[in-house]
């Protein structure tokens, strides 16, 4: 196993991304951490310095939908750091309604965030990758990029089954070098974008997803689901599902 010193995680001021913070940095980690709330991400940063003192932790606010300013963050770090070892493309949005009800809006940005700016810092991540010829790609996806999902979730669904081809494409382009790319595709996982909410099935809780997401990443495997049970199976169910049947097991 590859050791990863200096990590990039965006997004990282709450749910997924500050759970990853918090374990790498227990780790010994340095991280560069981004995010558009940058009261919430200094407030992190200095937790996370005085727990542990030995690691760097450098913040930059952060909307991802800036494509020249993810350019920018990332090429700052890498000045910075001197090296950037892993980037963790975990930036995203949730929110959606049904295609042709009025949502259109609502649709194009989760979209836009899910998939175009995650592409420009798959961009910027690996012209620095290339640059030093090696580093380490993760993409969070999610479980419902197996197949094209109904209701609230199909625009959702459709930007995530988008950025998992972008690092499957990715990997083949890189096969042979030093540089590794690994896509996560959690299911639901305790976070602010899942919420508490009894009707969310399967509800893995934070501590154990985060837990899992971080060991799934330091394997470097090239595709993940998270938590591996009750996901992957389940991944095997739904691309046989008859689609009648999608709303009902999607909630």
């Amino acid at each position: 196993m590859t050791f990863r010193k200096n990590i990039v995680i965006t997004g990282a001021s709450s749910g997924l991304g500050e759970g990853m913070a918090w374990r790498f940095a227990a780790r010994g980690r340095n991280l560069a951490l981004c995010a558009r709330r940058t009261d919430r991400l200094d407030e992190l940063a200095a937790e996370l310095r005085e727990r542990y003192p030995g690691i760097q932790v450098m913040t930059r606010k952060l909307d991802v939908n800036d494509h020249g300013r993810v350019f920018d963050v990332f090429q700052e770090f890498w000045g910075e750091f001197g090296t950037i070892d892993r980037v963790i493309v975990n930036a995203g949005l949730g929110k959606g309604q049904p295609v042709g009800t009025g949502y259109f809006d609502a649709n194009r940005q989760t979209i836009e965030t899910n998939l175009v700016a995650a592409l420009a810092q798959c961009e910027a991540a690996l012209e620095i990758f290339r640059e030093q010829e090696s580093g380490h790609l993760v993409v969070v996806s999610s479980f419902s990029a197996v197949r094209g999902l109904p209701g609230n979730v199909t625009a959702y669904a459709a930007s995530k089954a988008g950025v998992s081809a972008l690092a499957d494409g990715i990997r083949a382009d890189t096969l042979r070098t030093p540089i590794k790319v690994t896509v996560l595709q959690p299911g639901y996982i305790e976070s602010e974008m899942t919420g508490r909410s009894r009707k969310t099935p399967l509800l893995t809780g934070a501590e154990q997803g985060h837990r899992a997401l971080v060991q799934a990443i330091e394997r470097e495997t090239p595709k993940a689901y998270i938590p591996m049970l009750p996901w992957a199976p389940l991944s095997v169910v739904m691309r046989l599902l008859p689609t009648g049947m999608l709303r009902k097991f999607t909630g």
